[in-house]
């Protein structure tokens, strides 16, 4: 079977892209408003894009109605940003910061989660979290207008925290530590947890 984006609707081809573009990583991301109102909200279009300078990328999709969602604003206004690394035991916690609540509303403490000082940037980390990236925004790619539109944010990467519990004898960060989690289609997710090695040619 062939699927058109000429012949079905946005939302509907959102769904095949996301039922084939997957395990996906969550960027959990957190930013300030321009007047210093903290928020917090995952996306799973995302990944790192270099490492000379360090850069990733994440893709925050309009709202249904066309409208820009909080992170999106807030990136542009501030320039600024923080991916938390999403471990399992915070999947829940995740998932409750992608209700949309009203602009200027903090995921923090409704949630149930703590922010904790950034050194290199303004917006806080997710203190819970094992790993952050602390990023300045270096493009914004705007892909389409309307509804489910992408604003494509890529960013300079400053600095990496990671919690020493995540790091391996030789100081790099252990994915079995980590534990971290990546969406699928609709409302599934999965686990790092199975690995296997295969030498590079």
């Amino acid at each position: 079977m062939d699927f058109d984006p000429q012949q079905i609707p946005p939302q509907d081809f959102y769904r095949r892209m996301t039922s084939c573009i997957h395990p996906r990583p969550i960027a959990w991301v957190s930013t300030l408003s321009p007047r210093g109102i903290a928020n917090l909200a995952p996306f799973s279009f995302f990944n790192g894009v270099g490492a000379n300078p360090p850069a990733l990328m994440f893709s925050v999709v309009n709202r249904r109605d066309g409208s820009q969602k909080d992170t999106i604003i807030n990136v542009e206004a501030t320039r600024q940003f923080v991916v938390n690394v999403v471990s399992y035991e915070l999947a829940r916690k995740m998932n409750a910061t992608s209700a949309d609540l009203p602009y200027e509303t903090s995921e923090f403490e409704p949630c149930g989660l703590t922010p904790a000082p950034s050194l290199r940037v303004r917006p806080p980390r997710v203190k819970e979290a094992l790993v952050h990236l602390e990023c300045e925004l270096h493009q914004v790619v705007h892909i389409g207008q309307g509804p489910l539109a992408a604003n494509v944010v890529i960013g300079r990467i400053l600095l990496i925290h990671a919690d020493d519990a995540v790091l391996d004898a030789d100081g790099q960060i252990d994915p079995q530590k980590l534990d971290s989690v990546g969406r699928m289609g609709g409302q599934l997710y999965a686990t790092t947890r199975d690995r296997f090695e295969m030498p590079r040619p």
